[in-house]
C-alpha cells in the first residue's frame, strides 16, 4: 500500500459550506435525495453543536494515531478533520491534546469512525466531536497511513476538500462540486417545509397535503369501525 500526505487539495468555498451547515444535516440530506449520510454509527460526544467544514481526510492503522498528528500540519481555518482506519477500531485515538493543536489552527471539529477520549475536556474547550465510540484505550504512533486521500465512512466516499456537515442529527458529506447545488436545494426544502408547517398549524393533515390517502388505498389499507374490526378479529 502506498502511503502519502497530499498537500493543499482544492477545497469547497468556505462561506458556502458555512451557510449550508446552517440548514442542518437532516434538511440538506433530504434536499439532496437522502444521500451523503455517514450512518447512525457516528454520534456527537456532546449535544448542541452544528458545524460545517472542508474535509481533511485521514486514514490510520487500527490502534495507531500517527497520521492524525501528521494531518494537523495540513489543516487550515474552516477545516473539519475526518478520520477512519483500515479496519474497524474503537480505540481512543483522539483527545484533548490533539484537539488543542487543531483548535489553534482554526479547525471546526472532528468526525471519526474510531473512538475518542477526554470528553469532558473536549466539551469544556468547545471542540465538537462526532465519533463511533468513547474509549480510554490508548493508541501508538508507529504505523504509516495517509492524509487527504479518499476515504469511506458509512458507505459514503469522502474526498479532501468536500463539505462535511455535522449536528445533533448526525454527519453527512456533500461533494465539493455540489455545494452550490446543495444550497439551492436546501433553501427550496426549507420553503416547502415552511408552507407545510403553516398548513399543519391551520389543521390540514399530512394525509391530505401529501396525497397519502390514495397511497393507503393502493396498498390495500382499509378504514373499519372498531365494532367491525372486533367481528373480523374475534375481539383480539
Amino acid at each position: 500500500m502506498r502511503h502519502v500526505i497530499v498537500t493543499d487539495p482544492p477545497r469547497a468555498d468556505l462561506d458556502h459550506v458555512t451557510k449550508l451547515a446552517g440548514y442542518g444535516v437532516a434538511t440538506v440530506h433530504e434536499a439532496l435525495g437522502r444521500t451523503g449520510y455517514l450512518g447512525p454509527g457516528l454520534r456527537p460526544v456532546h449535544l448542541g453543536s452544528r458545524v460545517g467544514g472542508t474535509a481533511v481526510t485521514v486514514l490510520c492503522w487500527p490502534g495507531d494515531n500517527l497520521m492524525i498528528h501528521a494531518a494537523v500540519e495540513q489543516c487550515r481555518p474552516g477545516d473539519l478533520l475526518v478520520v477512519t482506519t483500515t479496519s474497524p477500531c474503537g480505540d481512543g485515538a483522539f483527545g484533548e491534546l490533539l484537539a488543542t493543536a487543531l483548535q489553534v489552527r482554526g479547525v471546526r471539529g472532528l468526525v471519526t469512525s474510531t473512538g475518542v477520549r477526554d470528553v469532558a475536556d473536549l466539551h469544556a474547550m468547545g471542540f465538537p466531536v462526532w465519533s463511533a465510540a468513547v474509549s480510554a484505550q490508548g493508541t501508538v504512533k508507529a504505523t504509516a497511513g495517509s492524509v487527504n486521500v479518499p476515504i469511506t465512512i458509512g458507505g459514503q466516499l469522502i474526498r479532501a476538500g468536500d463539505a462535511v456537515l455535522a449536528d445533533d442529527d448526525g454527519v453527512m458529506v456533500v461533494p465539493r462540486q455540489a455545494v452550490t447545488q446543495a444550497l439551492d436545494a436546501a433553501q427550496a426544502r426549507v420553503d416547502k417545509e415552511a408552507a407545510a408547517r403553516e398548513a399543519f398549524r391551520d389543521g390540514e393533515l399530512g394525509l391530505d397535503r401529501y396525497g397519502l390517502r390514495a397511497k393507503l388505498a393502493e396498498l390495500g389499507v382499509e378504514y373499519v369501525s372498531a365494532a367491525e374490526n372486533d367481528t373480523r378479529t374475534g375481539g383480539r
